[in-house]
C-alpha cells in the first residue's frame, strides 16, 4: 500500500505544484495579502491548478509512455517504468480534474472558465500541440499565464500591464529553456532517435533557442524594471507617529520597489547559468529546488517584495 502511495505522488509530480504559486501575484502585488478572505479565495485556486496541472501530467505520461520509455529520464517514471497500470493512472486522473473542477465553479464562473480553458489547453499540448514548431512553446507559456490571471480572477484584484508583460516573458523564458535542456540532454543521440523522443526537438537548433533565450530573459528584465518604476503599490502600512522624523515619510516615498530589480538580475542569470553550465531547466522547479543559491535569492526577493509594498508604502 505504502508503495503505492509512494508511486502515486511521483505520478502527480507535486514537486512541480511550485509553478502554481504564480496565482498570488495579483493579490501580493496589489497590497490585498492580509484580506484573509481574498487570501483564502486564491489559496483554494492554488490548490485547484494543483489538482488539475497533476491530471494533466498524468495524462500527458499516459500518451507519452512508448517515447517516455525512449527518454534517458522520464523512462523512470512510473507508467513508462511499468510500476503503474493505465487504468488505474487514469481513475487518478478523472479524481483530480473532477474535484478541482467542482472546487473551482464553487470559487467563482469566472474563474471556472479560467480553469477550463487550462485544462482543456494542456490536453491539447499532451494530444497535439507538443508535436508542433514553436507552438508547443507558446502553449507552454500559456499555462504560467493563465495561472496568474486565475489569481486575479479568484481575488477581484487587478495587476498592473506592465506585470502581465513580464509574466508573459517570463513564461517564454522558462519554455524555451525547458526545450533547451531537453535538447542538451539527447544531443548525442540520432536525428531519428532525437525525432522519436520528441519530434519538434528535431526542428529546434540550439543557437536558435539561445536566441529566443536572449530575447526573453531581456524583456523579462525590462518589463520587470518598468513595472517597479511605474507601479505605485499598496497594502498595509506600519505608523510609527512621533518616532518618524519629517523628512522620512517623503524619503520613503520613493521607487523602493526598484530595489528589488536585483534579486531579479541575480536569479536570471543563475538560471541562464543551470541552463547552460549544468545542463538543467528542463523542470523549472527542479532548478530552484535544487539549487542553493538560486532558492535563497526567490526568498530575498519574496521578503524584499512583500516589506516594501506592506511595510514601507
Amino acid at each position: 500500500m505504502n508503495k503505492i502511495l509512494f508511486k502515486t505522488l511521483k505520478l502527480i509530480r507535486p514537486k512541480q505544484w511550485i509553478k502554481n504559486f504564480a496565482v498570488f501575484a495579483a493579490i501580493i502585488f496589489t497590497g490585498g495579502l492580509f484580506n484573509t478572505t481574498l487570501l483564502w479565495n486564491v489559496v483554494f485556486a492554488f490548490f485547484v491548478f494543483c489538482g488539475l496541472s497533476s491530471a494533466v501530467y498524468v495524462i500527458n505520461d499516459i500518451f507519452d509512455i512508448q517515447k517516455d520509455r525512449l527518454h534517458p529520464f522520464k523512462r523512470f517514471r512510473p507508467l513508462a517504468n511499468g510500476d503503474l497500470s493505465i487504468p488505474y493512472a487514469l481513475f487518478v486522473s478523472i479524481v483530480l480534474s473532477v474535484a478541482s473542477l467542482f472546487i473551482g465553479l464553487y470559487l467563482d464562473p469566472a474563474f471556472f472558465l479560467i480553469i477550463i480553458v487550462y485544462l482543456i489547453l494542456q490536453l491539447l499540448y499532451s494530444i497535439v500541440l507538443k508535436h508542433i514548431t514553436i507552438i508547443d512553446i507558446l502553449a507552454l507559456a500559456a499555462g504560467y499565464i493563465l495561472r496568474v490571471y486565475g489569481g486575479e480572477v479568484v481575488s477581484g484584484l487587478h495587476i498592473s500591464v506592465w506585470l502581465v508583460l513580464t509574466t508573459v516573458s517570463l513564461s517564454l523564458f522558462l519554455a524555451v529553456g525547458k526545450r533547451r535542456n531537453e535538447l542538451t540532454l539527447i544531443s548525442g543521440f540520432s536525428d531519428k532517435h532525437i525525432a522519436s523522443i520528441r519530434e519538434t526537438l528535431s526542428h529546434y537548433s540550439e543557437r536558435l533557442l539561445d536566441v529566443y533565450a536572449s530575447i526573453f530573459v531581456t524583456s523579462t528584465l525590462i518589463f520587470y524594471s518598468f513595472f517597479t518604476f511605474l507601479e505605485n503599490p499598496v497594502g498595509f502600512k506600519l505608523s510609527f507617529g512621533i518616532l518618524m522624523p519629517d523628512f522620512l515619510p517623503a524619503f520613503f516615498q520613493r521607487k523602493w520597489l526598484m530595489i528589488t530589480i536585483l534579486p531579479v538580475v541575480y536569479g536570471l542569470m543563475r538560471y541562464l547559468q543551470d541552463i547552460y553550465e549544468k545542463h538543467e531547466g528542463e523542470s523549472p522547479e527542479k532548478v530552484i529546488l535544487s539549487d542553493i543559491p538560486l532558492l535563497i535569492d526567490v526568498f530575498v526577493w519574496i521578503i524584499l517584495v512583500i516589506g516594501i509594498i506592506y511595510f514601507v508604502h
